[in-house]
């Protein structure tokens, strides 16, 4: 059998000639699938056709299989549980995924965006649930990768493999303790983090923060930090360092820090990431697309 011809072969017709030599007869078989014996007749040609040598031998006595036919069986049968074993696991995916759409993000997004995406959708859509995953950028970035997530809500980052759809800008904020130098400025110049104490957010926000500082050119005194906004946002106030963080994470805090636009402004691209948009399952699609709406709402 050549290449062309294992190409052709049709499982449908693999069961019905199984079925055909189990029953011992076209017209049992036929009975059973709901055929017509003309038609299972006609079927089995093609098959043998397809596979471009004699499968069954025909007679007043029955049907069986010819040499070549009992060769191939044990195949045959591996072939259709392989089938069968496909169309279960197909059917899981679609059932039970179906029902729950993944998604990654930031803590600052999973607070200010999320919660009122998924209710507006269940609202419509009351059948399906939303799994929330919170993480750093490498990691919702991962998980979507990995299909742990069907898509993060996160910024957007250089190099990246996956779909990329736009939502938002993000501004870019100074943090300063009150009684800083700047106090009384309607923004925050660029050229002024150079020598100054500045405390790195966690969470993969220094990748969006390098960016800036590499683009503008100015070299503050990094120290790292393994804690959240709101601690980094505490070590400000009490005058061990300034900081960087975003319009959205600070959105409906109330903390005792300056908070100034930078100049030039900067801002961080706030997005959705999935592997393919046309692979996403209906749910998923459906989420992403109100997302989208509501967004540009907002």
């Amino acid at each position: 059998m050549d290449e062309g011809r294992c190409g052709n072969l049709d499982t449908k017709k693999l069961e019905a000639m199984m079925t055909a030599v189990e029953q011992g007869s076209f017209t049992r078989a036929a009975d059973m699938l709901g055929y017509t014996q003309s038609g299972l007749t006609h079927m089995m040609n093609s098959l043998e056709k397809d596979v471009g040598f004699p499968l069954l031998v025909r007679g007043h006595y029955g049907v069986k299989l010819t040499p070549a036919g009992v060769r191939v069986e044990p195949l045959i049968h591996r072939l259709l549980a392989a089938d069968e074993e496909l169309k279960r696991e197909i059917m899981l995916i679609n059932t039970a995924k179906e029902e729950t759409v993944r998604v990654a993000s930031y803590a600052s997004i999973a607070m200010h965006w999320l919660p009122e995406m998924i209710q507006q959708f269940r609202t419509r859509y009351p059948g399906v649930h939303g799994d929330i995953q919170m993480g750093s950028v490498e990691e919702v970035y991962r998980w979507v990768r990995e299909d742990k997530a069907d898509m993060c809500f996160a910024s957007r980052q250089e190099g990246m493999t996956l779909e990329w759809i736009h939502l938002k800008d993000d501004p870019m904020l100074v943090i300063l303790p009150k009684n800083d130098r700047a106090a009384g400025q309607t923004s925050f110049s660029v050229r002024h983090f150079d020598g100054r104490e500045f405390l790195m957010p966690s969470m993969g926000f220094s990748l969006d923060i390098g960016r800036v500082f590499d683009s503008f050119g100015v070299h503050p005194l990094i120290r790292h930090t393994q804690v959240s906004d709101s601690v980094v946002i505490s070590m400000v106030e009490h005058g061990l360092g300034i900081s960087i963080l975003s319009e959205l994470v600070l959105k409906g805090r109330k903390n005792d820090v300056l908070a100034l636009p930078m100049n030039p402004p900067a801002v961080r691209e706030l997005g959705v990431a999935v592997r393919s948009k046309k692979e996403l399952r209906p749910a998923a699609r459906r989420f992403l697309a109100e997302a989208v709406d509501m967004i540009e709402t907002m």
